[in-house]
């Protein structure tokens, strides 16, 4: 099993069944599911989503919506309404707990798969994101890459320097 400090990476073809459900690579799997966890699925931008570790993202999570809600409680977001609902429009749709089924299976609810933008029987991409993985239609990931590749090696000497 993989380390709380080991990055997950890698990037694997899959197809999207006809059920909605894509298998995802074991390797990728471990970090996610430690002790036996469901796993959180996210929509993370228009032909991705994201799966994380439910714990993980349930801790950061509350502690983000704790700070919102101490600072409602104290009247400092009364001129910013708007992006409180706006705020809570996005946390009712944004992610949902998920179950890897056997065999690495993941079922894609409804509205995360329009979301990500899949047909029955479609490619897709299973990209380790370092501290999650990610599910891309492939379209989606080719625009990230062109946009992302030449700034590859700034961003690594930045995190890694």
């Amino acid at each position: 099993m993989a380390k709380d400090t080991e990055l997950i990476v890698g990037e694997f073809h899959r197809l999207i069944d006809d059920r909605f459900r894509i298998s995802l690579p074991q390797e990728l799997i471990e970090p996610l599911t430690a002790n036996g966890q469901d796993c959180i699925l996210a929509k993370e931008r228009p032909g991705c989503l994201s799966l994380w570790n439910q714990s993980k993202w349930q801790t950061k999570l509350d502690a983000g919506v704790d700070l919102v809600v101490s600072k409602i409680r104290a009247g400092k977001l009364e001129d910013r309404v708007g992006e409180v609902q706006s705020l809570g429009r996005l946390l009712s749709t944004r992610h949902r707990a998920v179950k890897i089924a056997a065999r690495g299976r993941l079922l894609i609810p409804e509205g995360f798969r329009e979301f990500l933008g899949v047909e029955q029987g479609s490619e897709s991409l299973v990209v380790g994101a370092a501290i999650c993985v990610e599910i891309w239609r492939p379209d989606a990931w080719v625009a990230y890459l062109e946009e992302s590749i030449p700034q590859f090696r700034d961003l690594f000497e930045r995190l890694s320097g």
